[in-house]
């Protein structure tokens, strides 16, 4: 009897000593390899694609390649602290970023830690940086337009919510100019900004959050940035980073804007890492899933149906082309993946055409349906206009004597409505006076304004609406239409404004 209660009290006792313990099973693995910011591991048997692994020192590093036997990964932080030999610990968990309102105007790495010296970010909420994108059954069509104040977009290449418009051209030719010119026309908006700076050099992101602030454009803009000093693993996911914050906002209902700039850095961080993790190069040395890449981040901009919030994503992916090939690897991927692009041409830059945009090449396979009514008015003539402009010229580019008049009208009004489009960077323009000067140009109230004087009549026409019919301009911006009455007004001040005797020098 006594054993017996020998045996029950010492059962008590281990009971009592393991308390609130847990045998767990934890993965382990042991470093064979490591360099240019990627690890080889012996082990881990049980990692899964995509998972967070702990090094000493508290290192953290993410699992890609998943072999037989060993495992490729890459360093989340300082590669110099881990040696062979190390062990290396798998989490059960994949990589998140913090998301909520507390980023707005903040400046942070992709893996949510502050750059700007504002303190520590306050997020009371983590997601996960990778997620499936929504499916067709989860979209609504795309109905309802982002504003970027660019004359040349808002009227002939419309950008909606829910899009995904890829800007494309060579290097210095103004691609990020429009990305910060749209992201400034927000201001006092509904939209929220995210720009993901991509291999870029710290001094053009520094440059670009000044540029932002000094428009006071960051209170509604997060800027996510990877520099090109930083490792390729981070370069690798500052877009899905900058994706996972803007899809917070989209399923709270909100209206988001994204842009990666440039995701031709970004496949070429993907092609470095998958060349030290060995995988098979193909064609340029890109990896085969290099499409995948892209697709997979781009899909998840969308506009979702009320019952799972209402809100959408809008994607402007920047791809920078080499001497204008277009039909190169990456550009044409990411052509494929997107719902139209705005390419940008350096022979129009350099004569002084900007912003830059060859019409012929740029498309929204969107079109109307995400303009408002009054622009949808206004801008299909101008469509026309400009195109049937921009054969003629490449017609009669060796001289213009034997032409008949209403060819030379319609060239000398096609050069018009080249010169309204031109437009200074930093400057976007409200829709009001979008629709006003447009409606002008198209209808022929410019045809007898000297063609280097349309900067000028443009300016003194804006303050003079502004002085004398703020009414019509109030119209055209609450309503977002170009009514017969409005119309009507419309005419008669742009009659009055030229019988005024302003000059346009």
């Amino acid at each position: 009897m006594a054993t017996r209660d020998q045996d029950i009290a010492s059962i008590i006792k281990q009971q009592i000593l393991e308390f609130g313990t847990r045998v767990t099973m934890i993965d382990i693995g042991t470093v064979v390899e490591v360099g240019d910011g990627l690890v080889h591991i012996h082990g881990l048997a049980g990692v899964k694609y995509n998972e967070l692994l702990l090094f000493p020192q508290g290192v953290m590093g993410m699992a890609l390649n998943l072999a037989e036997d060993s495992v490729g990964a890459v360093i989340l932080g300082d590669c110099s602290q881990i040696k062979e030999g190390d062990e290396a610990h798998s989490t059960g968990r994949i990589l998140e970023v913090p998301v909520g309102e507390a980023l707005l105007g903040r400046v942070l790495n992709p893996l949510g830690q502050p750059l700007d010296d504002k303190g520590p970010i306050k997020a009371d909420k983590t997601r996960p940086m990778e997620q499936v994108a929504p499916n067709v059954v989860l979209r609504l069509p795309v109905s309802t337009p982002v504003h970027t104040g660019i004359k040349a977009i808002d009227s002939i290449i419309p950008i909606g919510r829910g899009q995904r418009e890829l800007i494309i051209g060579d290097r210095s030719t103004g691609k990020s100019a429009i990305a910060l010119d749209t992201i400034i026309s927000q201001k006092g908006g509904n939209l929220i900004c995210i720009y993901v700076a991509i291999g870029q050099k710290a001094a053009k992101v520094a440059q670009v959050v000044a540029t932002l602030e000094s428009h006071g454009a960051m209170e509604h803009t997060i800027v996510v940035s990877a520099t090109s000093s930083e490792p390729a693993s981070l370069q690798y996911l500052a877009p899905y980073a900058g994706c996972a914050i803007g899809e917070e906002f989209m399923s709270r209902g909100k209206d988001a804007l994204i842009i990666y700039d440039d995701l031709s850095k970004h496949a070429w961080a993907y092609r470095q890492i998958s060349l030290l993790l060995r995988r098979p190069p193909g064609r340029e040395a890109y990896p085969g899933d290099i499409f995948y890449l892209h697709s997979r981040l781009l899909e998840r901009a969308a506009k979702l149906v009320p019952e799972y919030g209402g809100g959408s994503l809008t994607a402007l992916p920047i791809v920078e082309t080499q001497l204008g090939d277009i039909a190169a690897y990456i550009p044409t991927n990411v052509i494929s993946i997107t719902d139209g692009q705005i390419y940008l041409e350096t022979d129009l830059f350099n004569a002084g055409i900007r912003p830059a945009i060859n019409v012929g090449l740029s498309v929204s396979r969107v079109g109307g349906a995400a303009q408002s009514k009054a622009m949808r008015k206004v801008a299909g003539r101008l469509k026309l206009e400009h195109a049937q402009y921009r054969e003629l010229s490449a017609f009669t580019q060796f001289g213009t004597a034997d032409l008949d008049k209403a060819t030379k009208v319609q060239l000398e009004r096609g050069k018009r409505i080249t010169e309204v489009l031109k437009q200074s960077q930093y400057s976007p323009m409200p829709l009001n006076q979008e629709v006003m000067i447009l409606y002008a140009v198209t209808n022929g109230y410019l045809d007898e304004v000297p063609e280097e004087r349309i900067a000028s009549f443009e300016n003194g026409f804006f303050k003079f609406m502004e002085l004398n019919h703020p009414e019509i301009g109030k119209g055209i911006r609450d309503s977002s239409d170009l009514t017969p009455e409005t119309e009507e007004a419309l005419k008669a001040a742009i009659r009055e404004f030229k019988q005024s005797g302003v000059t346009y020098a």
